[in-house]
């Protein structure tokens, strides 16, 4: 389904993720539609990915847990520790890449669908605490492509690290462009 709604809309893959890596964090922008979602689960299906998604272990209970788990979630655990201490998203999320071999975990770095200045930057920091690659993947509206054409290994300067992110950024157009912008203060 997701593969027809694709090529009727008209969208085409202009660059591929490396075969090689294996294991990513995959950022994807801009993210201002609900038609992001299966514009993105087609290409992903065209690429042959095989994507996955952290979600709240909760989440995965009846009616959702079938089809999420189908489009590729794998639940995360924040319960307390031993210590009483909340596990917080970056670190159950890096737990995910000590458990599997193999893993291109998806995130959108805005949050939502609406306008915001300020992106979320815990996809930063899964990648650098999990020694993985950042893999900059776009979906551009206007020209109708998407794709990901550049991956970043974080450097751990994350001032420098994010304005090369904003910089590849801040030429897409979302579907409601209005709503989308690069973090104004760190592509400066």
């Amino acid at each position: 389904m997701f593969k027809l709604i694709f090529r009727l809309q008209g969208w085409k893959i202009t660059h591929y993720l490396p075969e090689e890596i294996k294991r990513c964090v995959i950022v994807v922008a801009p993210h201002t539609s609900n038609w992001d979602f299966p514009i993105g689960m087609g290409a992903i299906r065209f690429m042959k990915l095989n994507q996955r998604f952290a979600i709240k272990k909760e989440w995965l209970s009846f009616p959702f847990k079938r089809i999420f788990l189908s489009l590729g979630a794998l639940p995360i655990d924040r319960s307390k520790n031993t210590l009483g201490e909340k596990k917080s998203s970056v670190d159950a999320m890096v737990d995910l890449f000590a458990k599997h071999d193999e893993l291109r975990l998806v995130i959108t770095p805005e949050g939502t669908r609406s306008r915001v200045e300020k992106w979320k930057t815990g996809f930063y920091y899964v990648a650098l605490k999990a020694n993985v690659p950042l893999a900059l993947a776009f979906m551009d509206h206007e020209k109708r492509e998407c794709g990901i054409a550049k991956v970043i290994y974080p450097s751990g300067d994350f001032k420098a690290d994010m304005k090369l992110i904003m910089d590849f950024y801040k030429k897409f157009k979302g579907k409601i462009p209005e709503n989308f912008s690069v973090d104004v203060e760190l592509s400066k």
